[in-house]
């Protein structure tokens, strides 16, 4: 069965790997923008222990591990909804304060629920 249907974007899930001990200040500054409401909650968020992996090249310029070994480090991974007009003052944030040269941020578009009624 295919089903067709018109989709708009009016929300995405924004993820973000940051270390543990960065997390609730990132997190406090991301909902401060309003993200991370839903209905009539705020600063909702999912925060998911992970290891992160990476190499930094010759350029790079890492807070944690060395230039050009493999570095395995504890992260947490954190998400909040956003609206979509909040998008690039969220990711402004993310990105002044992330203590990370180069933070992996993931914008995932999320579907209206309302479709599925």
């Amino acid at each position: 069965m295919v089903i067709k249907m018109k989709l708009e974007i009016n929300k995405v899930k924004i993820a973000v790997m940051v270390p543990p001990e960065n997390a609730d200040n990132l997190r406090k500054l991301i909902c401060e923008t309003s993200a991370g409401t839903i209905g009539n909650y705020t600063d909702c968020s999912v925060s998911t222990k992970v290891i992160g992996t990476f190499k930094p090249n010759n350029e790079a310029n890492p807070t944690k591990g060395t230039k050009n070994k493999l570095e395995k480090v504890n992260e947490i991974k954190l998400e909040v909804i956003c609206n979509i007009e909040n998008v690039k003052k969220v990711l402004e944030i993310i990105k002044k304060n992330h203590p990370y040269e180069t933070p992996g941020i993931d914008i995932i578009p999320l579907m209206d629920e309302n479709l599925f009624n």
